[in-house]
């Protein structure tokens, strides 16, 4: 069997916005241990950002406000190898360093995966993803504009903010859709390059056998003349 690894990515603001409203309505990731290096990190390396069960109802300032808050990055962190950078212990290295390699190895590591798509591209996602593994879905995707991240009206500043706090986020999703857009180039430069080659088969065929059909013609008339010679 082979096994690939496959990924969606979005637009890091939109994707922020859509975990806060996740985490308000009372989400969380309690069963997710956060494993590394073979072992789960500790309190001290991996603070809460709530007491109590949850953090449902939090506005999004205190969404913004927690240091410890793993929606900041989340797509860098989640491609990228952390033993890299010693887990969740941040005292390893300085942190200009440590997000230098997160970033790296989450681009690395998303370069090669076999596919991986982008949300705000749904037509280009499904169209790679056939293309890549041979396969048609039943059904064309569909781009929803609306969803609950694109109903948050936040102002210039905020949205700023929100950047500023997932920065390595913006930089892998502008690298991402720069490497997507070129494979969806290639992809169809691929598929035109098929398709006009199929074309020259095609029309070489059809000369074969008009040649061919001239060549019958031409025969059954010298047969046809000697005959008649002969019963002249």
């Amino acid at each position: 069997r082979n096994f690939y690894y496959i990924t969606i990515l979005r637009d890091p603001v939109s994707r922020y916005l859509s975990e806060w409203r996740h985490v308000q309505r009372g989400a969380t990731w309690k069963a997710s241990l956060h494993i590394c290096d073979g072992r789960s990190p500790t309190t001290e390396e991996l603070p809460s950002c709530y007491t109590g069960d949850d953090w449902s109802g939090c506005s999004l300032q205190e969404f913004m406000d927690c240091p410890y808050n793993l929606a900041n990055n989340r797509q860098v962190r989640m491609l990228s190898d952390l033993s890299l950078v010693g887990c969740y212990n941040l005292s390893v290295m300085p942190e200009e360093q440590r997000n230098k390699v997160l970033l790296d190895s989450a681009k690395e590591n998303l370069k090669r995966m076999a596919f991986f798509g982008l949300t705000e591209f749904q037509r280009k996602t499904q169209y790679l993803f056939e293309k890549t593994f041979n396969m048609n879905f039943i059904s064309p995707f569909t781009q929803y504009n609306s969803t609950r991240a694109s109903s948050v009206e936040i102002d210039k500043q905020t949205q700023q903010r929100i950047e500023a706090l997932n920065f390595l986020d913006m930089e892998l999703y502008d690298y991402a859709k720069d490497l997507f857009l070129q494979r969806y180039q290639y992809m169809r430069q691929k598929e035109h390059q098929e398709a006009r080659r199929k074309r020259q088969e095609q029309r070489k065929i059809l000369r074969a056998k008009q040649a061919h059909l001239r060549e019958q013609g031409e025969n059954s008339s010298s047969t046809d003349y000697i005959g008649n010679v002969e019963r002249w």
